[in-house]
């Protein structure tokens, strides 16, 4: 390819130049090895002029579980475009072709990115699908309503490299539950605790590991960075546990660093214990942020391979500006069991956008709060009550590990 939109053929180094443009600041040598570690060449596309890379996308080959089941999705990442050669539609073309090849591949029916900038995501039909918590608890907050079991609980230092073994089980049970989480294989748990991610390049400490135990078995883990400044304070990488007790033993460890003032946490979930348990529920200060936006490449696929928590027979009326061939009448049936969904001529009972069926497919937020906002229209009276409840999940969605 000499001009246009095709498949990357070149090698990582050639990338680095556009990303680092692109991203408007270059990233450090251990950044790009982690990177350059879980790319997959054969999924990267780019924008080419008289051989000068201008664009780029790719995308990740993710495990991701959705409500009541674990399918194919395709993590879009390293999007970019050159800053000389913005606003001119590259990155619409970039967006089609990868949802295109999708479709057409037959492999993942589901996108999902997290956005730089989120107001542009949603003209290519991405839907906001998820949110999380951005916390900070200062030192003198962080007493936590007593939990039955924490006093069992055991809380050791361990090195995060040499504990990836035991920290990726414990990640993969927990994303086995939650909607928004993918599976951990022995490139992703290197990206979140090897040797390129270990040292810090902001000041900060060197990533730290606590495992929880309880009689002898390991319950959960956290992973965590310290820094000492005019407010010292420890930076949350993750925390995962089995049960209430580690969960909430992890947190009065992080919250409780001797020196230093605070405690932050950029991913907490919008669902977590702690923001119930702490005695001063103003302490977290928590902002709701976008987490995963959700792209249906394909609808019927989509849609018939998540399950529902009642039974439904519904006809939903999609308009997809973007991905013609998802536009349409399309009848979808199913349960906890299992789902159909199959293209019709019956009238709609519901009309929305491929951007709002992004935003619920996850199992947040409901159907009835986007029609309450005028962007699903109800064709049948009770259409959408319904809906909303057999679309919700059984816990909130939630992606722990950025991409």
């Amino acid at each position: 390819m000499t001009n246009g939109i095709g498949h990357f053929e070149g090698e990582w180094a050639e990338l680095v130049r556009l990303l680092n443009l692109g991203f408007a600041a270059p990233w450090s040598e251990a950044q790009l090895e982690a990177e350059r570690k879980v790319w997959e060449p054969a999924r990267s596309i780019v924008a080419q002029e008289d051989k000068e890379l201008t664009g780029h996308t790719a995308a990740f080959s993710f495990q991701m579980t959705v409500p009541g089941a674990q399918l194919p999705v395709a993590g879009v990442t390293m999007v970019c475009v050159s800053p000389t050669h913005t606003r001119r539609g590259i990155l619409r073309d970039l967006m089609r072709t990868q949802l295109t090849e999708l479709y057409e591949s037959g492999s993942e029916a589901v996108a999902v990115l997290t956005a730089s900038e989120p107001v542009i995501y949603g003209r290519f039909g991405y839907g906001l699908g998820s949110d999380h918590q951005e916390i900070t608890v200062p030192k003198v907050s962080r007493a936590i309503r007593p939990v039955v079991g924490v006093d069992a609980v055991k809380i050791r230092y361990a090195d995060p490299a040499e504990s990836q073994e035991i920290t990726t089980r414990i990640h993969n049970e927990q994303a086995a539950t939650r909607p928004g989480m993918f599976q951990y294989d022995e490139r992703w748990q290197d990206y979140v605790a090897g040797e390129n991610v270990v040292t810090d390049t902001k000041g900060g400490s060197p990533l730290r590991c606590v495992l929880a135990s309880v009689d002898g078995e390991v319950t959960g883990y956290a992973q965590f960075r310290t820094k000492r400044t005019d407010r010292g304070f420890v930076d949350v990488s993750r925390v995962h546990a089995k049960d209430l007790a580690s969960h909430i033993a992890l947190w009065q460890f992080l919250l409780n660093q001797d020196l230093l003032r605070e405690t932050t946490y950029e991913l907490l979930p919008s669902d977590d214990p702690l923001l119930s348990l702490l005695v001063d529920p103003r302490a977290p200060k928590a902002t709701t942020m976008d987490g995963l936006w959700v792209r249906l490449a394909d609808v019927g696929r989509a849609l018939a391979g998540r399950r529902y928590v009642s039974d439904l027979d519904v006809v939903l009326g999609i308009t997809d500006d973007f991905l013609p061939w998802n536009a349409g009448n399309w009848h979808l049936t199913g349960g906890p069991d299992g789902a159909s969904c199959e293209k019709t001529d019956r009238p709609a009972d519901l009309l929305l956008d491929v951007r709002e069926l992004g935003a619920v497919y996850l199992g947040k937020p409901s159907l009835r709060l986007l029609g309450a906002a005028g962007l699903v229209e109800e064709r049948t009276q009770g259409a959408l009550a319904r809906t909303s409840h057999s679309f919700l999940g059984k816990r909130v969605p939630w992606l722990d590990t950025g991409f």
